[in-house]
């Protein structure tokens, strides 16, 4: 098995990536912080999400946090010290990545154990299938921090559960536990923990042993359904609301509920 670790300038921020048996391993390691990605995270993913490409060996590449979490998304503390501007600038890098993984040519595979939340749920959505323990918890709480919803992030979302549940979850800001997100469709198969890994493997040495040209395919078609399809709910064209995601970041580090100022009209 081929080993490399990535260290990157947060504490216990690292990005591990392995190769075995054709399957090619992105584990997301930021424990102290669930495992929550900085900017050059994301970054970093990315580059590493291309690399897999690297080795015609690779037929599958499986996506995995550390521990009892997937993702809790971007690092919202980040956002506490830069300009709207600057914040703005990184999702729209976050979504390069995402949208790098999502059109990669081999099939990816996200394994879910505990949270993915807001952009970790995106990340996950980007997948081509979606393996979820009993532990998984799914969901997208950006109306407690003034993040808004763009196009291409309610259209993976739309595509998966429909406009209302999609918009259920960010009014409500709720978590779906592993059955009910099992069966509104965001995760393909339920597991229970002990066997995640070990079913995520043989998953993926079933999806390797596929004709690689059917399974490029396929993506294609697929992607191209994608693309081809109207957004059905319109969201903001930016990340960010200059007005509620201050309040919001402040309230996140501050620990308190925010209070939000600006009106719906």
């Amino acid at each position: 098995m081929k080993v490399i670790t990535t260290r990157l300038e947060a504490e216990d921020a690292k990005i591990i990536y392995q190769e075995t048996a054709g399957i090619a391993i992105i584990t997301i390691h930021r424990p102290q912080a669930k495992n929550a990605l900085t900017a050059n995270m994301w970054d970093q993913l990315r580059k590493i999400a291309l690399q897999t490409l690297e080795n015609p060996k690779n037929k599958v590449l499986i996506i995995r946090g550390h521990g009892e979490q997937f993702t809790a998304g971007s690092d919202i503390k980040e956002f506490n010290s830069i300009s709207l501007e600057k914040a703005e600038e990184a999702f729209i890098h976050m979504e390069k990545t995402i949208s790098t993984i999502e059109r990669l040519p081999i099939p990816t595979i996200a394994v879910i154990n505990g949270p993915a939340m807001g952009a970790g749920l995106e990340l996950a959505l980007a997948c081509d299938i979606r393996i979820g323990s009993d532990k998984a918890k799914l969901g997208i709480p950006v109306g407690k921090l003034g993040i808004t919803l763009n196009n291409k992030f309610a259209q993976r979302l739309v595509n998966l559960i429909g406009p209302s549940m999609t918009k259920d979850l960010v009014f409500t800001g709720r978590m779906l536990k592993a059955d009910e997100a099992f069966r509104v469709g965001m995760l393909n198969y339920l597991i229970t923990e002990k066997d995640l890994d070990r079913y995520a493997i043989r998953m993926g040495k079933l999806v390797g042993s596929m004709s690689p040209a059917s399974l490029l395919a396929v993506k294609q078609s697929v992607q191209e359904c994608v693309d081809s399809a109207p957004v059905l709910w319109q969201g903001s064209t930016q990340f960010v609301d200059a007005t509620d995601f201050p309040e919001g970041v402040r309230a996140f580090v501050e620990k308190r509920p925010p209070v939000f100022a600006r009106k719906l009209q």
